[in-house]
């Protein structure tokens, strides 16, 4: 197979770049709402680490990409992963914030790091590996440039959180949102269901209250239990 000019190799390698940080916002909102309740340096290393896994699954993943989104329930659970981390931070959001995470925390973090950004990422992994062209070094190279911007972005994330308080509310919302649409773009979904445009945002908002109201009523009760 004759290899492609270094101009276009170069060219391919700038898209795939730009894909990930395009696409990169929701994960870093996710990435920073699993490690709120952590100090800062355990955030910088469930971020590190959580981010680094995840790139190196999406790398395996994007190779064998064709086959991934006729995978039937995979999105869905990820949705799910995405919505219950949003309650869990609202409800978190109450507890006292000097309160020393175990490493349990930390591991469970990192988790839920890798598995909600690689079911994010579906979507996305195709068009990475459009852009690559069959590249497996491209691949590598493209998704590796977006590990430092995504852990600056989601500990930049969580910072703000901890100084506005308002900042948690909006990135539940975008958690709701990313949620709902995970499980509602999902294959078995998709096909069953048919949903339109017009009730995937009813179920979206749908999301965003429901998160709202549980994580706050959750949060409530932890602080009626602490008092």
């Amino acid at each position: 197979m004759i290899s492609p000019p270094a101009s276009v190799s170069l060219i391919n390698g700038l898209k795939i770049v730009l894909i990930d940080l395009m696409l990169a916002g929701d994960n870093a909102v996710v990435i920073a709402m699993a490690v709120r309740a952590l100090p800062p340096r355990q955030r910088r290393i469930a971020t590190t680490c959580g981010a680094a896994a995840a790139v190196a699954l999406r790398i395996v993943i994007t190779i064998v990409a064709a086959k991934l989104l006729s995978v039937e329930f995979l999105k869905m659970l990820g949705g799910a992963l995405v919505l219950w981390i949003g309650v869990k931070v609202l409800s978190d959001a109450h507890s006292t914030p000097d309160a020393a995470p175990t490493s349990g925390s930390l591991r469970q973090a990192i988790w839920m790091i890798v598995f909600a950004d690689i079911t994010m990422s579906i979507d996305n992994i195709l068009a990475v590996a459009g852009a690559a062209r069959g590249s497996t070094a491209l691949i590598v190279f493209g998704l590796c440039v977006s590990i430092p911007f995504v852990v600056f972005a989601s500990n930049l994330i969580a910072a703000l959180m901890d100084r506005y308080s308002v900042i948690v509310y909006l990135g539940v919302a975008i958690l709701g949102q990313v949620g709902a649409e995970m499980m509602l773009t999902d294959p078995f979904v998709a096909r069953t269901l048919h949903p339109s445009q017009s009730s995937m945002w009813a179920a979206e908002g749908l999301a965003i209250l429901g998160i709202l109201g549980v994580g706050r009523f959750l949060g409530r009760r932890q602080a009626r239990k602490a008092d």
